[in-house]
């Protein structure tokens, strides 16, 4: 998840980063500046949300696409509540102790998305290292509900890694979402920092597993710069996804969300995004999306049918 909003206070949002020392928040360059958001379908949006008790990480993680998103009245739920057992060091969820699932959830979330009329959604969460199976079953669940009540909306979800939690994956596979997107966020060299609770070849070995247990799923990862990463280490992760046959990458910019948060190393201009974009296409994804403000969800509806259509033109369907 990509976090983004720099006006929220630090310390009561985030205990657990108390400890960190302070970081100058850089100043955006005009190319990442967006309009305020607050036209009548962004209220509309915004009121289906709350009647139906449902997170979002467009708020959550304070994505600056808010306003463009909800205006269209697309929104992706944050499933199994707004606290993550884990605190990278990039991300504005608040870490802690989540409380237990919601058994109402699927449903609501069903609800929601019949009530906004999405054509596709995304269903993403935070990361719940508290249970057994890391919240697959509850995945599970919401894709089937979704199912039941909006039979033609295809479904993509963002995952967490799963990590240590055997049989997981299969679980949520087996729900047969669309899409499956499991962000690596960074490059290796930067998950010490960046990411501590995660493991890269871990998150690649998940998303090829992903590959063998169902051939026909489409795959997707996406990642941050300007977060100190080298160029070379973008491409080569890009190499990484590839053997593990991930289908689609998003490349955006690492904006930081408060002083106690991971500093912006460097603010990548449209330029260098754009080649970044043409090397990946380059190396064989059916789809790439690289530019400062994509985000993993950002216009998913959309490139979801380019990424289908990729797929058929090239098999020659």
């Amino acid at each position: 998840m990509v976090t983004l909003i720099e006006s929220r206070a630090t310390s009561p949002r985030h205990p657990e980063k108390a400890h960190r020392a302070d970081n100058e928040i850089k100043r955006k360059p005009d190319w990442i500046r967006v309009k305020a958001p607050g036209s009548p379908i962004y209220q509309e949006t915004r009121k289906i949300v709350r009647d139906n008790s449902l997170v979002t990480v467009c708020e959550e993680a304070g994505c600056p696409n808010i306003g463009e998103c909800w205006s269209k009245k697309h929104a992706t739920m944050m499933i199994m509540g707004e606290i993550c057992t884990r605190a990278c060091a990039f991300c504005n969820v608040r870490t802690g102790l989540p409380g237990p699932l919601d058994p109402n959830e699927p449903d609501n979330v069903a609800n929601a998305v019949e009530k906004l009329g999405l054509q596709h959604v995304v269903i993403t969460s935070v990361d719940r290292d508290d249970l057994s199976d890391g919240g697959a079953q509850h995945f599970a669940d919401v894709i089937l509900a979704i199912r039941a009540r909006n039979p033609n909306t295809t479904i993509e979800i963002l995952t967490p890694d799963f990590l240590r939690k055997d049989g997981a994956l299969e679980v949520v596979v087996a729900a047969k979402p669309d899409v499956f997107n499991h962000n690596l966020e960074t490059v290796p060299s930067k998950y010490l920092k960046v990411r501590p609770g995660a493991r890269y070849f871990h998150s690649i070995r998940l998303l090829q597993k992903v590959k063998e247990l169902d051939p026909g799923m489409f795959t997707k990862s996406g990642i941050m710069v300007g977060l100190g990463e080298e160029r070379n280490e973008v491409l080569q992760l890009m190499d990484d996804l590839r053997s593990a046959e991930v289908d689609f990458i998003t490349i955006g910019q690492y904006l930081q969300p408060t002083r106690k948060h991971h500093p912006v190393m460097d603010f990548v201009t449209p330029e260098q995004f754009k080649s970044y974009a043409t090397v990946a296409r380059a190396k064989g994804f059916l789809m790439v999306s690289a530019s400062p403000l994509t985000r993993s969800s950002h216009h998913a509806g959309e490139d979801f049918e380019q990424l289908r259509a990729a797929r058929k033109a090239k098999l020659g369907i």
